[in-house]
């Protein structure tokens, strides 16, 4: 489980989430708010990329202020832009470094990275340069090179913004499919109607937390004013 307990966010003197407390370990969590009310923030508490202020933010009870380690191995994150985390020239090496890290054998990395290529049908890219992929492909690139690390969840923040409906779809697909807990920050209301739970935040505060149904067109009522 996540567990949040009386956190707060401050950056500069700004609050920018003011006393959040929340169990989280429902499948499928969607995250929304308007631009600025902290959503975003919150993604990034959930496996160390933002520390609290105040209050604390665990992982299946590592704390991510004295556990940061623990935490990223458990918290997979998947970024907006997909080149901020793709770092090597071919897929195959991108796809590796993680599991070097976790100094496993080379062998043993190899077949991995095969394995999940052609999990995705994706094995025609294992030799070709990151930066000649298409959008859709390097979001699927950076997406498997979370889940090649078998985390326990995946923060996923804003993941399908840059694709189109076809490459959207597809990775969705992926995404219901994931045996991890999934917990996405969108504008896409679309996307989260199948989702356990959506959180809405407003102004640095959780204005909802419930099902879709009820979440989201709270989420509207703030659009709207």
């Amino acid at each position: 489980m996540i567990k949040l307990q009386s956190v707060s966010v401050e950056i500069e003197g700004a609050v920018i989430l003011q006393d959040i407390s929340l169990d989280l370990d429902q499948k499928r969590i969607g995250i929304v708010g308007l631009n600025g009310s902290g959503k975003s923030t919150f993604a990034r508490l959930l496996n160390g990329l933002q520390l609290p202020t105040t209050g604390t933010v665990t992982v299946n009870g590592n704390d991510t202020k004295s556990d940061g380690k623990a935490v990223r191995r458990n918290v997979g994150f998947v970024f907006q832009n997909p080149e901020n985390q793709i770092v090597y020239p071919t897929v195959s090496e991108d796809l590796a470094f993680g599991l070097k890290n976790l100094k496993k054998k080379k062998e043993l990395i190899a077949d991995l990275v095969s394995d999940a290529l052609e999990k995705h049908s994706l094995s025609h890219l294992a030799n070709n340069f990151t930066h000649h992929l298409s959008g859709g492909e390097k979001q699927m690139v950076a997406l498997i090179g979370v889940m090649i690390m078998e985390p326990d969840y995946i923060v996923m923040d804003e993941p399908t913004t840059l694709l189109d409906l076809r490459n959207k779809r597809q990775l969705m697909s992926v995404i219901e499919q994931l045996k991890q807990s999934v917990l996405m920050v969108t504008h896409d209301l679309d996307l989260l109607g199948s989702f356990d739970r959506v959180l809405c935040f407003h102004n640095g505060r959780l204005a909802a937390d419930d099902i879709p149904s009820i979440a989201i067109p709270k989420y509207l009522e703030f659009c709207a004013e």
